[in-house]
């Protein structure tokens, strides 16, 4: 299959990311992203994006990187000033602290914090329209005020069980051993109203909650995995066993989890190990009875390649409803079922969908297990600011492309957004 209709996954400078919609596309969501990082502003943009319509979503510049924190009170202008038309997505760290790295270190008191987040506190009641909403609960070692943190989150459960949210989702970022933040989930979650969940993760939660808002309609989901015995196990930086982070993303994503063997709207094989040819055969063999999804969480932050090249000879990629694995085992498990459950909702354009896995593709496979190593060998973490550093990148990543999916893509661009090598942004042309 080849499309001929053109579609451009860029680096998405503009104030507004608006790729355009189709006739009878939803209505347009306007989206608050917890950082600039591609993979918590771009990707909840194409996601939303999907069912055409415009996704709002402030410019990078806007929001807050690993050094410098976004402006609030710009933020609370760019928000004001967009068309309340749809619903409000949003990351509540981005505006009570400037971001995610911010939300650990902010010298702000909980009041102060809480006033930033006030004009949100009345979207609603202002605008008609839905806000969901998450905030985190930091790491450690890095939270230098936690009782702040934890006091501004339990504020905004009392908000959202007024009605300010329709539905608030408090996530845990990083939880490694010995952290307090499972603990505090568990605390929080007792008295929490139905409309707030509390889990570990953070970078995939806006994705999810797009998905949310946009595919409201009821969608049933069950998991297979390449290791069962392995998936029971409590995995890294979530502090929970890896079937039960499925089922926590699945939920916050919209779905209704369904037993292992019974039908469902959505599998999503998840590779957490074992043989990557026998996995890519079994995605095969699921496409052929129904939508699929992939999550590979094997390695953090790094793809099997093995698996991939074999979906890819099998001609399979292009089949699936979602792909993921760039990150930790949550982030993929919760991008993978936010792309999903948009990309089954009725109206979903075929044309974008090929374009976003081919995005997907582009960043968590070939740039997380082969660009983003072989960028490391060429230049020093230190030096990757320098002068040249894009045209080495750009020359690196030639080879893996053109990339062929349903339609078939070039790079045409490349960047390192935050000026180090954990994450790319880049920009593909489908070929006519």
């Amino acid at each position: 299959m080849k499309f001929s209709r053109p579609v451009l996954l860029s680096t998405l400078s503009s104030l507004t990311l608006a790729l355009g919609g189709v006739p009878g596309g939803a209505q347009a969501q306007t989206l608050l992203p917890l950082d600039s990082r591609p993979a918590t502003r771009v990707l909840p943009a194409l996601i939303a994006d999907l069912r055409g319509g415009a996704a709002h979503v402030p410019p990078a510049s806007m929001l807050g990187n690993a050094r410098v924190g976004a402006d609030p009170a710009a933020l609370t202008a760019w928000l004001e000033a967009q068309p309340k038309d749809g619903p409000l997505i949003a990351a509540l760290d981005a505006l009570a602290y400037g971001g995610l790295v911010q939300s650990r270190t902010s010298p702000l008191s909980a009041a102060q914090a809480l006033a930033r987040l006030e004009p949100l506190r009345t979207w609603t009641a202002r605008t008609g329209q839905p806000v969901y909403a998450f905030i985190t609960l930091p790491r450690e070692p890095d939270a230098t005020n936690r009782e702040r943190n934890l006091a501004v989150t339990r504020t905004l459960i009392d908000w959202a069980r007024a009605g300010s949210f329709a539905q608030l989702h408090v996530s845990w970022d990083d939880a490694l051993p010995g952290s307090p933040a499972p603990a505090e989930g568990a605390a929080l979650a007792k008295d929490a109203p139905a409309n707030v969940l509390v889990y570990p993760g953070a970078d995939e939660v806006l994705s999810m909650l797009t998905a949310r808002a946009l595919a409201p309609q009821p969608a049933t989901v069950t998991f297979e995995y390449s290791d069962p015995a392995a998936a029971r196990q409590v995995i890294r930086y979530e502090g929970i066993p890896l079937t039960q982070s499925a089922v926590n993303h699945a939920q916050a994503s919209g779905f209704t989890v369904q037993e292992a063997g019974r039908p469902a709207d959505l599998t999503v094989f998840v590779f957490n190990g074992g043989d990557p040819r026998r996995a890519a055969v079994r995605v095969s063999q699921l496409l052929a009875a129904g939508p699929v999804a992939v999550a590979d969480v094997e390695k953090v932050n790094l793809g099997n390649p093995h698996l991939w090249t074999d979906l890819q000879t099998l001609r399979r990629t292009a089949n699936l409803k979602a792909l993921a694995a760039w990150g930790t085992p949550g982030n993929n498990l919760g991008t993978a079922l936010a792309h999903a459950r948009v990309a089954l909702a009725p109206g979903a354009d075929p044309v974008r969908q090929d374009a976003l896995l081919a995005r997907e593709y582009a960043n968590d496979v070939i740039y997380s297990a082969d660009l983003r190593a072989a960028l490391r060998k060429a230049i020093p973490e230190a030096q990757l600011t320098a002068p040249g550093t894009q045209d080495t990148l750009l020359n690196l990543a030639r080879d893996a492309f053109p990339l062929r999916l349903g339609g078939t893509y070039t790079l045409q661009d490349a960047t390192l957004p935050w000026g180090r090598s954990f994450e790319w942004d880049f920009t593909l042309t489908p070929q006519p």
